[in-house]
């Protein structure tokens, strides 16, 4: 029997882990499935647990008070020895790109356990741009042994980088499974954040839903984004739902400039359901995050990347997204031109799935029967 360690902190990390968890407990004869969650981000992954069900069997607990990279990197190779010792899985899978994907693979590695790594091949080629994701993702390459890239641009990435192609498998994104799963799972949810954006939707406006949390856009970034978000509440009749990171320099920023304004509806962070909910009935999406880039084509909405460069051109290419950066002027113009033009925001919302159909737990799970005797 196969021994599967999976390891995340965050709540992209669990949602996107979410449905390949509950794929591979489908096959106890086979695997020995085991949860193990550093809690980097302690509320909003508590959240995504409840939702699908999944209880972890080891909790590390290490968020704290202003926790900086060298911290909680330390942290998180120091409290995995344990785990890792204890259970001493066969395969450690981690996601993406978070501080806890570099550091539980890297802990992983040092005892000669095998690496798995979920959405594997994304880049920008900017260690800079997002910070610091891009060298998290690189270095989890290095490590890793299998590489489940969700497309074929990853593939290539990866290729250049001469990961041996027969430890490349092109599977889709996850994060397309856990948004079909849930589309399905909040019609009958009794979320009270669900309750609270139907409450802030009702009206005739166009709901413009805003997300921003990236390192790099921390001061300047923030303050143009502030900015346009005004200059759009004061120009358009629009309603701009914003659930604002927890982050105690994006929360000040935020607040301080936005609070007084009657159709900007500042919020804390919502559930997944209710995120879920909010993106399905929004117009459009201001964003800097990454899951979103990938789950709104699904739902066909068009997506502001509030980013200088992103790993994710499968949506740009496609026509479902524009990179706007941290301009002002740009964002402001450019939401103003998707609230005006009806050409443009039929083209920018035809729905696209560049990230698979959503079988992409099922492609994996076989990949791993298949491997098990090279453990």
């Amino acid at each position: 029997m196969l021994k599967v360690l999976f390891v995340f902190g965050t709540r992209p990390e669990a949602i996107k882990m979410a449905p390949l968890v509950k794929e591979l407990l489908r096959y106890p004869e086979q695997f020995q499935t085991r949860v193990c969650v550093t809690a980097q981000h302690r509320a909003m992954l508590d959240q995504v647990l409840a939702f699908f069900e999944i209880k972890p069997d080891y909790d590390l607990n290490l968020m704290t008070p202003d926790q900086d990279l060298h911290g909680l990197t330390a942290s998180v190779i120091t409290a995995m020895k344990p785990v890792l010792k204890d259970f001493k899985p066969d395969f450690v899978l981690v996601q993406g790109d978070t501080t806890t994907t570099a550091a539980a693979a890297l802990a992983a590695f040092y005892l000669g356990i095998k690496v798995c790594h979920v959405e594997a091949g994304l880049r920008t080629h900017n260690k800079l741009a997002p910070f610091p994701e891009e060298i998290n993702r690189r270095m989890t390459s290095v490590i890793a042994d299998y590489h489940f890239a969700p497309t074929e641009s990853a593939r290539e990435n990866l290729l250049k980088e001469n990961i041996p192609a027969d430890r490349i498998i092109v599977a889709g994104n996850t994060v397309v499974d856990a948004l079909l799963l849930a589309l399905e799972m909040v019609e009958t949810s009794r979320d009270p954040d669900i309750e609270l954006v139907k409450g802030l939707s009702e009206g005739d406006q166009k709901i413009i839903l805003v997300t921003g949390h990236r390192r790099e856009n921390f001061g300047d970034g923030f303050e143009n984004i502030c900015r346009a978000l005004k200059t759009i509440a004061q120009t358009e009749d629009v309603k701009i739902i914003y659930p604002v990171h927890l982050n105690p320099r994006v929360q000040q920023m935020v607040h301080e400039r936005l609070d007084e304004l009657q159709n900007i509806h500042l919020l804390k962070p919502l559930s997944y359901p209710a995120f879920v909910w909010l993106m399905k009935r929004s117009y459009l999406i201001l964003t800097d995050s990454g899951g979103i880039q990938e789950e709104a084509p699904v739902l066909g909405k068009p997506v502001l990347v509030m980013r200088d460069a992103t790993e994710r051109m499968e949506a740009v290419e496609s026509g479902n997204v524009i990179m706007v950066g941290t301009d002002a002027a740009k964002i402001v113009g450019t939401c103003h031109d998707l609230l005006h033009d009806e050409g443009l925001y039929a083209r920018m919302s035809q729905k696209h799935n560049p990230y698979g159909e959503g079988k992409t737990s099922e492609i994996i799970v076989q990949y791993l029967k298949n491997v098990t005797g090279d453990a």
